[in-house]
């Protein structure tokens, strides 16, 4: 190492506040674990309340349960928060002629409208400190689509032109905002909607995760939690301060198509 190179900066997050949604599993746990690692003290948001009761015993988490498609309740959660990750999310596979309007509305409110609600929220305390990360759990389908699954790919579309938009009014502010963009990860989400890719598809459960998951990508495994909660930490690091307005993708090369 020459005199004038210094080593990467290291992850620090003490005195820092977060708030993370679809906490209880999945993605969510594991930036709320990555998070907490840093030291930062985490608002953990789900709705499913027993899962929240993995945290019971981390003093840095405060569990809040609450339905993020209830838009009164999602009004209700802290603004004092310097770091939000928005990754709450669902899934409902269906084609289009088919697609129960109710469905279609609920996974708009829960995954563009909520997010913008939180941002919205919070970014007044962020600009008084001058210093913020919104970090926003898109998905390869928010820069591609697939079939049967209308409403996702809509959400997930919406949610990068907020990032971008939050990007560019919270520049002078201190506040980056950015896009996590994984292909399939290895979560109960994933898990669910196989039996539901099977029908659609015409295929069996057992031939999903090969010819519709996997088929798109080169690195042939699904993504683990615990690689998205890493780029998540990087992007509420010293090293991410210019980085904004920005998509990561983590896609196993399904974009490089």
């Amino acid at each position: 190492m020459s005199p004038t190179t210094e080593p990467a900066a290291l992850l620090d997050l003490t005195g820092r506040s977060a708030l993370v949604t679809g906490a209880a599993s999945g993605i969510g746990a594991a930036c709320v674990a990555r998070l907490t690692e840093a030291g930062a003290k985490v608002y953990a948001v789900d709705r499913d309340a027993e899962g929240l009761d993995q945290f019971a015993d981390l003093g840095a988490v405060t569990p809040l349960p609450t339905d993020l498609s209830d838009l009164d309740a999602v009004d209700a959660l802290p603004a004092d928060v310097d770091i939000l990750v928005n990754n709450a999310g669902i899934q409902h596979v269906s084609p289009i002629e088919e697609f129960p309007t109710e469905t279609w509305d609920l996974i708009i409110r829960l995954m563009l409208t909520s997010p913008f609600r939180l941002v919205r929220r919070t970014l007044p305390h962020m600009y008084a400190a001058q210093w913020g990360r919104v970090v926003n759990i898109s998905s390869v389908h928010g820069l591609r689509a697939s079939a049967y699954k209308a409403a996702y790919v809509s959400a997930k579309h919406g949610l990068e032109g907020l990032s971008k938009v939050t990007a560019l009014e919270g520049a002078a502010h201190g506040v980056t905002s950015n896009c996590v963009n994984p292909a399939y990860v290895r979560t109960p989400l994933v898990e669910r909607q196989i039996a539901d890719q099977a029908l659609s598809h015409g295929i069996g459960e057992d031939e999903v995760v090969e010819k519709v998951m996997l088929a798109p990508v080169a690195v042939k495994r699904l993504i683990e939690p615990a690689e998205v909660a890493d780029l998540v930490a990087f992007l509420c690091g010293p090293s991410a301060a210019s980085v904004s307005g920005s998509s990561f993708t983590m896609d196993g090369g399904w974009t490089a198509h």
